[in-house]
């Protein structure tokens, strides 16, 4: 996902870097199929949060009960929980960002379209 998500934005940074090759149909047809990626991203980026949120409540609660209880084999499982946590928050991070620059993208394409409008 994360190779996707970064290729998609590449791909439409350069289509709006060429501003001469679009026309006001271009920008149409452009921004309908950006929804559609926006909207898998959108839910790919809920679903990477309810994962993170769980891993971290998981996480929490072993902790307080490591410190009631304390055994090794609660001190491997929150050292584990930790360990997956870390991948987890930075692929929601780049799903957050992602998500939010295209939202950039569409804005800057909706004033071309009506740029185009206009004319």
């Amino acid at each position: 996902m994360k190779e996707r998500i970064i290729n998609y934005m590449e791909y439409i940074d350069k289509l709006l870097a060429d501003d001469e090759a679009q026309q006001n149909d271009d920008y149409e047809k452009l921004m309908k199929q950006h929804l559609i990626q926006l909207e898998f991203f959108k839910h790919e980026r809920l679903i990477h949060l309810l994962v993170t949120l769980a891993f971290a409540i998981f996480g929490f609660m072993n902790f307080f009960v490591l410190v009631l209880d304390f055994s090794i084999g609660l001190l491997v499982l929150f050292a584990a929980i930790m360990i997956l946590l870390v991948p987890y928050i930075m692929h929601y991070y780049l799903l957050e960002n992602g998500v939010q620059k295209m939202y950039r993208q569409y804005d800057e394409m909706l004033k071309r379209a009506d740029k185009g409008t206009k004319s």
